[in-house]
């Protein structure tokens, strides 16, 4: 990869015929000259950075008109690479921006890396490694909260935090190498007051850890398995929840054979939901199939929603369903509640959450989600308001950074020469750099900007 290449990528989703506005990006020393080739504005327009201009693209040479267009110029450094930006504004649809995108290949661009943009301005100092990861989740977003949660990321505070522990762990260092370059100059290191800023950066470490469970729930989202006997209403509560038929409801128990899903938002959270065959003893061996189907969704599902009959109560099967599943985050749900009375019910004390439901009539719906949101909101299956949260990269190299740091109290306990304290104080500052994206390695930033899309 060239950094002092000029690129070129295609940065808006394009539809066939339905897109109404397709941008070309281009960036890098050639830009403005590549733009002033292809696009004509007539009148008097002056062509000044973080300027709008109203042209047409033609084609260099044979000066066949490509497109009516408008022209966004962002010179250095003020552009998201830090690096000279030019943007062609056309007209949405696939023709008029891959003709755009032939004509900067053929003047002297090449085509964009996947991520290459947010790498450049990485490596430009523009942004940090959160930031630029925070952009990739922002465009995958499922939902408002993960969307704010990735723009918390983009703003720096999750940097921040990082940034602030790395400091401390560098003050910590140098008042320990100072007492071993000028033992004799300097008074005796102060172990107890390093002891405590050892136990608060632990303490920090060990917060911003466990945002990262809450956090892949909330860029992954929630999958919650709708599991119980056959014609208890599971189907038709997909149907009433989802306000589709996703899944055919009839009087016949059985009728769903396999799993059913349908993707929903639930208080701001992505939730998968899967319609599971109904459990029962079957000689059916269709059947048999989404049974033992059913109960694996039940086993890798981040919630169940164990569904009973009100009409008939707590029956023998809803128990050896129960002893199934109940290993499991759950929540019961009594359905059909126009023919019996749920409140009369004998379940197990160990159900806390309970929800009635008339699913045919669109009754209890709301209740429904309440109870999945205070159920992630305790922290049972994650949590769901975060002022930030780490992914997977970033929760690794915080681990690695803590295994250090407790290294450093042991050693500390062990009352080892302070060569060793160094050790691994310094292992703990690199990992904490390549959170952010200090001292990370050219292999590291490959694998992080490989899943990005072409012109992000």
């Amino acid at each position: 990869m060239n950094l002092g290449d000029t690129i070129v990528a295609i940065a808006s989703a394009v539809v066939p015929n339905q897109g109404s506005i397709g941008i070309v990006r281009l960036s890098g020393q050639d830009a403005p000259a590549i733009a002033q080739r292809l696009f004509h504005s007539p009148g008097q327009q002056q062509w000044e950075s973080h300027r709008i201009l109203y042209g047409y693209i033609r084609h260099p040479e044979t000066k066949e008109l490509i497109d009516e267009a408008l022209l966004l110029l962002m010179l250095a450094p003020r552009s998201f690479t830090a690096e000279d930006v030019v943007e062609f504004h056309c007209h949405g649809g696939i023709m008029p921006v891959q003709q755009v995108l032939q004509l900067c290949l053929d003047s002297g661009a090449r085509l964009a890396e996947p991520g290459e943009f947010s790498l450049r301005a990485f490596l430009n100092g523009r942004i940090d490694l959160t930031q630029a990861e925070s952009v990739a989740e922002l465009v995958g977003a499922k939902s408002p909260q993960s969307a704010q949660v990735a723009l918390a990321g983009i703003q720096g505070r999750l940097a921040q935090p990082i940034r602030d522990l790395r400091s401390q762990c560098l003050d910590i260092l140098s008042e320990v190498e100072a007492r071993i370059d000028f033992e004799d100059d300097l008074p005796p290191l102060d172990e107890v007051g390093i002891r405590e800023e050892l136990t608060k950066v632990l303490a920090t470490v060990n917060q911003i850890l466990q945002t990262s469970d809450r956090g892949e729930l909330l860029r992954s989202g929630l999958k919650v398995a709708i599991v119980g006997r056959p014609n208890v209403g599971k189907s038709s509560l997909l149907n009433a929840w989802s306000r589709s038929d996703r899944a055919i409801v009839t009087d016949l128990p059985g009728t769903t054979r396999d799993v059913v899903e349908s993707q929903l938002i639930v208080k701001g959270i992505p939730v998968q939901v899967l319609d599971t065959a109904g459990i029962r003893q079957t000689e059916d061996t269709v059947e048999q199939i989404g049974v033992e189907r059913s109960l694996q969704a039940s086993q890798k599902a981040d919630l169940v929603l164990f569904t009973i009959d009100a009409g008939t109560g707590w029956t023998e099967a809803d128990q050896e369903i129960f002893a199934q599943v109940g290993d499991r985050p759950l929540i019961l749900v009594i359905n059909k509640t126009d023919l019996g009375d749920p409140t009369t019910i004998a379940i197990p004390e160990s159900i806390t959450q309970v929800v009635y439901t008339t699913a045919a009539q669109q009754k209890g719906i709301e209740e429904l989600e309440e109870a999945i949101a205070t159920t992630v909101a305790e922290g049972t299956v994650g949590a769901a308001d975060l002022d930030f949260a780490i992914n997977q990269r970033q929760a690794a190299a915080l681990t690695r950074a803590k295994k250090s740091l407790e290294q450093v109290a042991d050693t500390i306990t062990d009352q080892l020469p302070l060569d060793f304290w160094t050790i691994d104080l310094r292992t703990a500052i690199q990992s904490l750099g390549e959170i952010t994206g200090e001292g990370v390695t050219e292999s590291v930033l490959d694998r992080i900007f490989s899943r990005f899309c072409i012109g992000k």
